[in-house]
């Protein structure tokens, strides 16, 4: 008797409940090894260090915004706005795999233990190589994902000011994190979601739904996301990270896996990493454990820089860090950098590492692009800024920048 396995499964989301796989392109996705791989980078990076409950993956966001997807083409269809079915499965997979080129610790590490690739483009050579293991069944996926396909409205629910990822991203980070700040009416949000010219808008009755949405993301950046803790956290790995490829390049033997030290050694560049397929295999084997395994052993490295720093990040004994509206200027860092030379025995290039400044930024709306526009009633659209009766989500549009200063507590 020939056995057919059942492709029609029922994940158990905390956030949103049963959330139902009913297609086999979704099924398989899956199923695959490279996508599994998102089960062990997290979501929020080193956010777990402020809020203990931000433990979630890109697995479980990639999911939910799936399923948020799923519903959004439904609604969609019952306005009468013709989806068919295969184009319902690429839009979701496009969806799906809109995060499968991020790398250990998403955001934090993206410029350094790669460089000059930015996680989108990996994405899409990870969709080219599936594509070719799934016999062309991704076409249409890659299509929608690169902003090709003649319906350029399913390409603004993967990628927009209001596609579904950032519904997901904002519900299930509030979720996890307990900030109620960032929770935000999707569900509404989803059911106002229309088409008009060939663009993704929202019905006129949805407005306030929207500028809660843009208010929530604001919140969300500060309170979370940009929290100055989370910053400090994230630079420290950093400096970790290009402490770490600055002795291997000198020729020091740092112990880590394999694939983690591949990219150590040999920093592979665009070129190797989007056109060479056994560098993005090597890549796609890499996750948030190899990472923080060595910053473990790194601990008790004889490098003395590296040690402090992983010790810091690991038993978060994390910098001070002081926020500005003003960049600092040189004479307070050469100060403090002096400090560290004289108290704690490091040179002024170590001091380097200790002593630091740079800049965070949020907007949390932005006009050009896909932006949002409101339907009305008459058939004319308006962009959500000049929709809106409230002041301030205008004032989202402008970009805020904050400086910050990292220094050891101890000086």
């Amino acid at each position: 008797m020939q056995y057919t396995s059942n492709k029609k499964k029922i994940i158990n989301d905390p956030v949103y409940g049963f959330v139902p796989i009913s297609s086999e392109l979704i099924y398989d996705l899956i199923e695959h090894p490279v996508f599994q791989r998102l089960r062990r980078i997290k979501q929020l990076g080193l956010s777990n260090l402020v809020y203990p409950g931000a433990l979630h993956t890109r697995f479980q966001h990639v999911i939910g915004a799936m399923s948020l997807t799923a519903q959004a083409v439904d609604v969609l269809r019952s306005k009468g706005h013709e989806i068919t079915d295969d184009e319902k499965d690429a839009v979701c997979a496009a969806v799906l795999l809109h995060d499968i080129g991020h790398g250990p610790f998403s955001h934090t590490l993206e410029e350094v233990i790669i460089q000059n690739v930015h996680h989108e483009q990996l994405s899409l050579a990870f969709m080219m190589h599936l594509n070719e293991a799934f016999n062309g069944r991704l076409g249409r996926c890659i299509q929608i994902f690169t902003n090709q396909y003649h319906k350029k409205y399913l390409h603004q629910l993967v990628s927009s000011q209001l596609d579904m990822d950032r519904l997901d991203y904002l519900r299930r980070d509030s979720f996890y994190t307990g900030v109620q700040e960032g929770v935000i009416g999707y569900d509404r949000i989803i059911n106002m979601l229309n088409v008009n010219d060939d663009e993704l808008v929202i019905d006129e009755k949805g407005i306030y739904s929207i500028e809660k949405f843009l208010i929530a993301r604001r919140l969300m950046y500060w309170q979370v996301y940009l929290h100055k803790t989370v910053t400090a956290a994230e630079a420290v790995l950093v400096k970790i990270m290009k402490r770490a490829t600055w002795l291997a390049a000198q020729g020091v033997d740092l112990f880590a896996t394999p694939d983690f030290k591949y990219f150590l050694y040999n920093r592979p560049g665009p070129q190797q990493l989007l056109h060479q397929p056994e560098v993005l295999l090597r890549y796609s084997k890499l996750d948030d454990s190899d990472v923080f395994v060595s910053v473990k052993v790194w601990c008790d490295h004889e490098d003395k820089v590296l040690s402090y720093l992983c010790k810091q990040l690991k038993n978060r004994t994390l910098p001070q860090i002081e926020l500005s509206n003003e960049p600092f200027g040189e004479q307070l860092l050469d100060s403090l950098k002096q400090q560290v030379v004289e108290r704690m025995g490091f040179t002024a290039e170590e001091a380097d590492y200790l002593v630091f400044t740079d800049s965070i930024s949020n907007k949390a709306y932005s006009p050009d692009g896909f932006n949002i526009k409101v339907l009305f009633k008459n058939g004319t659209t308006a962009d959500i800024t000049a929709a809106s009766d409230q002041y301030n989500i205008s004032a989202l549009a402008k970009p805020v920048t904050k400086y910050f200063l990292c220094s050891p507590k101890n000086l």
